[in-house]
């Protein structure tokens, strides 16, 4: 037991050693008192120590190799049914600062929590969104120049990602990635092949048409700026325009075609010089993507005459709005989404489903199998899994161009990895909110495994939690997937949802890691988060970091220099004694052996259930009473310091009947 007055600081510089023992010698699965803010800055050498006594210096050998693949720890299933269990935490690598670091952090996540989700990792473009990528590219803001100069051969951003992935298997974790239906507005991917994205001609603040042939006179403009130009790479242009963009072209790669158009993939400012001049000479031509957009009605947008933005360049940047936009319309202006169907005229801007644009799906299957096959993840989180933009709703008959997430997980299962899951965002919204139809239907339609939920935006035990919690139940139990117990996500580390975080952290831990009825997803930072009784700086929100403003007239979303970790040392501990019941009791119980004691409804506050001999009452309500138990069985308890809300774990062999 620590002594209330030593910080994990202190704990840390005075057992540091004895801490690593119990996790090398297999005592632990996490290394105890270790504070992420503390994990994070240990030494790279450190690292290597520890894993190679964990886990032997040939395996660790074998995981440091970026040819070589660690089996994954899922790799017996037959499809992505696990994740509808599976504990996860999500990682914006830029909070962390490198894909090495999330080795780092994974030390101090016990077996409880037992998936990764990193946030995307590909070049970012506008505003470094990281989900506007311009390219395939991995970012190159995540490689670690530590682990390059202790391993001079991981010198480069993929091959430190392979070797993580290595690490995090090892480890006995599962990881996935983030796969996004969209690009930057002007990403070199728009270039490469026009045909597979949406272009609108327009003139001054009119949109003159929305068509396929668009992409055809986009196609024009690049190659006149090639036989202008050249090539970025050098290479002498002996081939036609046909050949170049040729979808199908076996003798010229992607890769090579990127080179020709922007230069290699080392040479980043000559790269952007490039792309910001084709984006002039596109622009200078009338057209420019589409952005996304977001919930009904998609389609049907129009230029605000004297709402715009001017760039740099001396571009003007018109505000799109919906001609009938409805409560949750939105409209992405520095993304553009793939063109995954045809309109049904040149004249009307709604698509026809029934006219699929075969090669944009072609294209975002190949690829994101590539990805998946080289650096070996697990499964995938579906960005945006909520839209679906047919009016009728889900039809009655779900056909092969459905939904192009769905078309990516079973492209990547029928090419050898059948355990490959599908993690959806989707927020279980009513009816024709996010999406056209019933967004229940949709998820077992695009055949998600498990899917998001919307727990973490609200107080625990308020109505709205309550009544989504009470459906979510349900929902785990009669459809397809499973809705997540979400603790906190990336998307609401954010200064607008304080108010749910104030209270009650503990409690959303314990259930997340203790129900196993339901997966759970936890962002990190979560364990250490202050609880913000009043607005914070803006460097402790992760949500600030998905994107880069440097702007300082944004002072609500504007960061000056790194993450800063909260100090909620009293979570921490909390946290840490959890992981500890899970180890020591949890693991030892029949998972299958589960009964409910008191099922929680709008109108019940008390949420317990019994698995093998183990009792865990959560009382989402203050001041809630708990069954009474002879102290002598309790193994865990807890009560929030900031209000009344009780967890706790008990032995069934010390209960009365009634209990058990």
């Amino acid at each position: 037991m620590n002594s209330p007055d030593q910080s994990p600081f202190d704990v840390w510089r005075n057992s540091h050693f004895d801490l690593k023992m119990d996790y090398t010698g297999h005592k632990t699965s996490f290394v105890h008192n270790l504070i992420p803010e503390i994990a994070v800055n240990l030494g790279v050498f450190d690292i290597l120590q520890i894993f190679a006594q964990k886990f032997g210096s040939e395996n660790l050998s074998q995981a440091l190799d970026s040819n070589y693949k660690i089996e994954s720890p899922v790799k017996n299933c037959n499809d992505g049914s696990w994740l509808k269990t599976s504990n996860m935490v999500g990682v914006n690598i830029r909070t962390i600062g490198n894909f090495f670091n999330l080795v780092k952090y994974l030390l101090t996540i016990g077996s409880n929590q037992d998936s990764v989700h990193i946030l995307p990792i590909w070049e970012p473009g506008v505003v470094a969104s990281l989900y506007g990528k311009t390219s395939w590219n991995i970012n190159p803001e995540f490689f670690s120049q530590e682990l390059k100069n202790a391993i001079p051969h991981l010198d480069t951003p993929a091959k430190q990602l392979k070797v993580v992935v290595n690490l995090v298997h090892l480890m006995g974790k599962t990881i996935g990635m983030d796969v996004i239906p969209h690009t930057d507005r002007f990403s070199e991917l728009v270039f490469l092949y026009p045909e597979i994205f949406e272009w609108a001609e327009r003139s001054g603040a009119k949109l003159v048409k929305v068509s396929h042939e668009n992409a055809g006179k986009v196609e024009n403009v690049v190659w006149k700026f090639l036989e202008k130009n050249g090539s970025a790479n050098g290479s002498f242009i002996s081939y036609s325009k046909e050949f170049f963009f040729d979808f199908n072209n076996p003798l010229l790669s992607d890769a090579q075609k990127l080179e020709v158009l922007f230069g290699r993939i080392e040479d980043t400012n000559c790269r952007l010089q490039r792309r910001l001049q084709l984006m002039q000479q596109v622009l200078y031509a009338g057209f420019e993507t589409l952005p996304v957009t977001m919930a009904p009605p998609y389609r049907c947008l129009h230029l605000v005459e004297n709402d715009y933005i001017m760039d740099q360049m001396g571009n003007k940047w018109y505000n799109y709005q919906f001609d009938e936009p409805e409560g949750m319309s939105r409209v992405f202006g520095p993304l553009t989404r793939y063109k995954f169907y045809h309109t049904i005229s040149d004249t009307n801007q709604n698509l026809d489903f029934s006219k699929p644009n075969i090669p944009a799906w072609e294209y975002v299957c190949r690829k994101y199998l590539a990805c998946q096959q080289e650096f070996n993840f697990d499964f995938m989180r579906g960005d945006m899994a909520h839209v679906q933009p047919r009016k009728d709703g889900v039809p009655k008959e779900i056909g092969e161009y459905y939904d192009p997430l769905k078309a990516i997980k079973k492209y990547v299962q029928k090419n050898g990895v059948p355990y490959f899951g599908f993690f959806a965002e989707t927020f279980i919204a009513p009816p024709d909110t996010m999406g056209y139809g019933v967004e229940e239907d949709h998820l077992e339609a695009i055949a998600a495994d498990s899917t998001l939920g919307d727990l973490q935006a609200s107080l625990v035990g308020s109505e709205l939690f309550m009544e989504n919690l009470e459906k979510y139940l349900e929902l785990a139990e009669t459809r397809n997937f499973a809705p997540n117990f979400t603790m906190i996500t990336a998307d609401k580390d954010d200064p607008r949802f304080d108010e749910f975080y104030k209270k009650g952290n503990h409690l959303r831990y314990f259930v997340g890691t203790f129900f196993p009825e339901m997966p759970s997803y936890m962002s990190l930072g979560f364990e250490v988060r202050n609880p913000h009784l009043e607005r914070a700086i803006n460097e402790e929100y992760t949500k600030l970091y998905v994107f880069q403003i440097t702007d300082d007239t944004e002072t609500d979303k504007v960061t000056h220099g790194p993450f800063v970790w909260g100090k909620n040392f009293g979570l921490f501990q909390e946290i840490e004694k959890m992981k500890t019941v899970f180890e020591k009791h949890f693991l030892q119980q029949n998972q299958n052996d589960f009964a409910w004691i008191s099922k929680p409804s709008k109108e019940n506050f008390l949420m317990s259930w019994r698995i093998g001999n183990l009792v865990f009452e959560a009382a989402l309500k203050p001041d809630l009473q708990l069954s009474s138990v002879d102290s002598s069985a309790i193994i865990y308890s807890s009560k929030e310091y900031s209000e009344e809300h009780w967890c706790r774990v008990s032995v069934i062999s010390h209960l009365s009947g009634n209990n058990s």
